[in-house]
């Protein structure tokens, strides 16, 4: 089977990272049975390995894990915290890896290729983790592999606060033993098709055909054959943080009213919003922007944890605006921005129902998406 030509990937996972903030901010929780994410409706957005001994784990409803575990400490989380130290590792990163891919929150992807002409990689590897903890004190893992989906298996492996490195060509070896539900993407239903089948190691994988493969579970069936060797071939997107999107308005005529000024805000808002979730993105940062009959411009910015909801951006918005704002000047331009943008892997609001509110949000785009983005808005923004 022909290999693709050798690259060197690095997976950088920030280990059960909204509990590690948690802990730093207060030691005493160190060593107890804890997670993130104590809303009655919401699920565990992380738990620490002393919860996990009891069954609780990430995406399990918070009603169960204090079933499984009444002792355990639940808490909402400091949001704000999260984004604050997710930035901090990235700043670190940035400084230097040559390329870069922010997944989410709390794990990165580096591709190293070429620095073996100069350095050792897994040794640069190691300083790099030494430094992110040093600096922030947060746990981390990582693997060295030959592509993304090897790095990611690595660094589960080398889970707790370890790291791994799995040598080219010896791919398909070191994943021969492990069960098949450690291929990222494996869920439980598959998993549970590849078992009534007789597979449950990704050794099993390998020694099946393509065809078969293909007959029980379709186009991801042949997909799967391949990484059972090792074989990945997704590019890392290189992260940029400086990219912006932005939608401003010069009124026709000055306006003073608050009323319409904020319904202007609301407007401009969902406008940037669903172009962001149109692009997969969220953003970590929020400005607005005014121009007064004379030209003379001003605009205030702050930071927030990822998103790309309305409803957690417009009220920041809305305050950005009342500080900035000369009571009772007349406003000849008004604007708002998102930065800091980054892939919709990013984790947003673990504390409270996600994924409704996700289907929200898909629901409304799909009908801005087919009748028309003014098909739909907030009464606000009226």
């Amino acid at each position: 089977m022909n290999r693709e030509p050798q690259r060197i990937v690095a997976h950088f996972d920030l280990d059960s990272f909204f509990v590690s903030v948690e802990i730093l901010n207060d030691p005493s929780l160190k060593g107890k049975p804890v997670y993130v994410g104590g809303h009655d409706r919401g699920v565990v957005a992380a738990c620490s390995y002393e919860a996990r001994k009891f069954g609780i784990h990430s995406g399990m409803p918070s009603k169960q894990a204090r079933l499984l575990c009444p002792e355990a400490i639940a808490l909402r989380g400091t949001r704000g915290e999260y984004s604050r130290y997710s930035r901090w590792v990235t700043n670190i990163i940035a400084a230097k890896a040559p390329l870069f891919e922010k997944a989410s929150i709390d794990e990165f992807y580096l591709d190293l290729t070429g620095m073996e002409k100069f350095f050792n990689p897994l040794q640069w590897t190691i300083e790099l983790r030494k430094t992110i903890m040093e600096e922030t004190g947060l746990p981390i893992s990582f693997g060295l592999s030959s592509n993304k989906m090897m790095a990611k298996i690595a660094t589960n492996e080398a889970k707790p606060n370890g790291y791994l490195q799995i040598p080219f060509g010896k791919e398909k070896e070191f994943l021969a033993p492990l069960k098949v539900n450690k291929i990222p993407g494996v869920g439980d239903h598959t998993y549970e098709v590849l078992k009534s089948m007789g597979i449950y190691t990704i050794g099993d994988i390998s020694n099946r055909s393509k065809e078969e493969l293909e007959e029980r579970i379709g186009k991801w069936g042949i997909d799967l054959w391949h990484k059972s060797f090792g074989i990945h071939n997704s590019e890392i997107q290189q992260y940029h943080e400086a990219k912006s999107i932005s939608s401003e308005n010069t009124f026709d005529e000055n306006k003073t009213s608050i009323d319409f000024l904020m319904s202007e805000i609301v407007r401009l808002t969902e406008k940037i919003a669903y172009e962001l979730r149109q692009d997969g993105k969220t953003a970590g940062c929020i400005a607005v922007k005014i121009r007064y009959p004379d030209f003379e411009t001003s605009s205030k910015q702050t930071t927030v944890p990822y998103t790309s909801s309305d409803d957690e951006i417009i009220p920041v918005a809305k305050k950005l605006f009342h500080q900035l704002y000369k009571k009772g000047q007349p406003v000849r331009l008004l604007g708002v921005k998102l930065s800091e943008l980054t892939n919709d892997a990013i984790q947003t609001d673990l504390f409270t129902n996600k994924e409704r509110k996700t289907d929200l949000y898909k629901a409304i785009d799909d009908v801005k998406n087919r009748f028309g983005k003014l098909k739909i808005k907030r009464a606000s923004s009226n």
